[in-house]
């Protein structure tokens, strides 16, 4: 076209620029479409893990409560056969390491004797998990005589149900390791503290003390990346029979 400016294609100039403007208006207009559905899918996600923690907490919130009823009278037993085997306190206050690495107390029922702790430095080359980051022995002689069916029922944990509605831990979670544990930890081992700590856990219907810790780890991390409020209620009704079959416990 006479007088027109082309450019180096021979196409008028006017018409290059027309046409990147419509073709960068049509390219802003899907990024923009792009960007609301991904917004909104974002906020759906984001609504969807608050109903998840909510009904969680709901759960461990009247879970917890309820079990620390009805299991009134077998903490009266459970207290009166303590006392009366050594005449020691009838709990045992522990550190533990909770979700982020945050410290906490847990409260359990005392089935061992009262210097456990110095017998067990004289003990830990029994210690039949291998990996010697945790220690378990069946037989163990630091177990008193109440407290053998004590940890075969996990009465013993009966007062986490405390910690449980303190919000320090969860019904259903890893469980909350020692830090002499964490302290011997490896990179892999310390996602376990990205979740809250619980009472019951995959590994615990599975076989507890029978499971070494890395199977332990690959259960916790297999809770972890699935957790959800009805895998909650299934580990939950499962520890039921496990705990009364008692496998695993020592």
């Amino acid at each position: 076209m006479p007088g027109s400016v082309k450019n180096s294609t021979g196409q008028p100039k006017s018409d290059t620029v027309e046409d990147n403007f419509w073709g960068n208006e049509i390219l802003l207009g899907r990024i923009s479409r792009w960007d609301r559905e991904a917004r909104l899918k974002a906020l759906r996600w984001r609504l969807f893990i608050r109903l998840t923690l909510a009904l969680k907490r709901l759960l461990d919130i009247v879970g917890s409560f309820s079990a620390i009823v009805i299991s009134s009278p077998i903490t009266l037993f459970t207290c009166i056969a303590i006392k009366l085997d050594d005449g020691g306190p009838v709990l045992f206050k522990q550190i533990r390491v909770g979700e982020g690495g945050k410290p906490f107390r847990i409260w359990k029922f005392r089935s061992m004797v009262l210097n456990a702790d110095k017998i067990k430095d004289e003990i830990l080359e029994q210690n039949q998990h291998a990996d010697g980051v945790t220690f378990k022995m069946k037989d163990d002689p630091r177990i008193t005589k109440p407290g053998k069916w004590i940890r075969k029922l996990s009465i013993d944990e009966f007062p986490q149900f405390v910690n449980v509605l303190k919000g320090d831990m969860s019904l259903v979670g890893p469980r909350p390791p020692v830090p002499r544990e964490v302290a011997l930890y490896g990179a892999r081992h310390l996602r376990r503290l990205q979740a809250k700590p619980g009472i019951t856990c995959l590994w615990q219907i599975g076989g507890r003390a029978d499971i070494d810790f890395e199977g332990q780890v690959r259960l916790d991390l297999q809770y972890i990346h699935s957790q959800g409020f009805w895998q909650d209620v299934i580990i939950l009704l499962k520890t039921v029979p496990a705990v009364l079959l008692g496998k695993g416990a020592y």
